[in-house]
């Protein structure tokens, strides 16, 4: 058993929960394998990342993350008035609706409608968690020593 903990040159293995204020559960590892990552990789947010700073193996802990130091506040330069006809006339818009489409490097890029009307549909391409306080329960399995290539 090592006496490593959570920080920078690390190799963290754990399992997680996100959870919203009310409770409701956006994604969690408990029923799945736990997820691995190198601190600094960029497979988790920043700050997420330091609010497991110093935690060591069998911890189990959670922390509420606010908007700024998780998914970020809203930007509503991120929602784009786009004209109706550039959809297929066969798909149903709907607020709430999420709605995929290719950037300009034909990655996918998630965007959920905001309001639809004859002419113009507005798409919000803010990450859906932009603006919420995230809890984040973790339970550190594993902190090795980060290999370096």
């Amino acid at each position: 058993m090592s006496d490593l903990t959570v920080g920078p040159g690390t190799q963290v293995t754990l399992h997680f929960t996100l959870k919203l204020p009310d409770g409701e559960v956006v994604d969690s590892t408990l029923e799945r394998d736990p997820a691995t990552f190198v601190v600094g990789d960029g497979n988790l947010l920043p700050g997420f990342e330091k609010a497991l700073f110093g935690l060591a193996v069998g911890a189990r802990d959670h922390f509420l993350i606010p908007p700024e130091d998780g998914f970020g506040r809203p930007n509503p330069n991120n929602i784009q008035q786009i004209p109706r006809d550039q959809f297929p006339r066969d798909i149903e818009l709907a607020e709430g609706l999420m709605v995929s489409f290719a950037d300009a490097k034909n990655a996918e890029l998630p965007g959920v409608i905001a309001k639809v009307t004859d002419s113009q549909v507005d798409v919000d391409f803010n990450h859906p968690l932009a603006g919420r306080d995230i809890t984040f329960e973790v339970e550190i399995i594993d902190v090795s020593p980060a290999r370096t290539h």
